[in-house]
């Protein structure tokens, strides 16, 4: 069975020298997170060591050599076909994750027909592709603007204060913009989270 993600040589040398400096290495396992994506696209993620026993629910606990490597449910399926890979030598390089194409989810079929400039066929994707998949959650997103390739826009309903609403900014609706108008180079959300009313699921305190 293929992991989720594949950890390189190279980088499991680096851990497992940053972890031997540990008091307990042998009680410590890798944990990977992605957090968002920046303005190009790049995954944004935490890495850092942690016990295994402390994994949620629904997380994925892989094997790279001796080491254990947890993924958190919500890092799970955009992960799925990554590498985590070392750039530089082995004290002063750091780990990076290599997104595969594979790791893209499935985002269903590409709207046909886009017409008109760069805003009016991202503003064709939202209402035929992105709301109708969120309006089942009581969500809505809005195009504000679109500015040197990157799209501004504000989720409405139940995704404003929703705290997963950047999971779905980042795994969903910046994909499906992205893969849809390829000059959108980034996604801004302007939305006041913390005004939202009726969130489809409420940020933990």
């Amino acid at each position: 069975m293929e992991p989720i993600l594949t950890v390189t040589p190279e980088a499991l040398e680096k851990v497992e020298l940053v972890r031997g400096r540990e008091p307990d290495p042998a009680g410590l396992a890798l944990w990977v997170e992605v957090t968002g994506r920046d303005r190009f696209g790049r995954f944004q993620y935490d890495l850092w060591l942690a016990p295994a026993d402390d994994a949620p629910q629904g997380s994925a606990l892989e094997r790279a050599g001796e080491l254990t490597v947890v993924i958190p449910p919500a890092s799970v399926e955009v992960l799925r076909g990554a590498v985590l890979n070392r750039h530089g030598d082995l004290e002063t390089g750091g780990l990076v994750i290599e997104e595969s194409a594979q790791a893209t989810p499935d985002l269903g079929p590409v709207p046909e027909n886009l017409t008109g400039d760069t805003a009016e066929r991202v503003q064709q994707v939202l209402e035929q592709q992105i709301n109708p998949a969120i309006a089942a959650h009581g969500g809505v997103v809005h195009l504000v603007n679109v500015e040197d390739g990157v799209a501004f826009v504000r989720m409405g309903g139940g995704c404003a204060g929703c705290g997963m609403a950047t999971v779905t900014l980042d795994q969903g609706i910046e994909l499906a913009i992205r893969r849809a108008v390829p000059e959108i180079t980034g996604i801004v959300d302007v939305t006041d989270h913390a005004a939202g009313q009726n969130p489809y699921y409420a940020p933990t305190a």
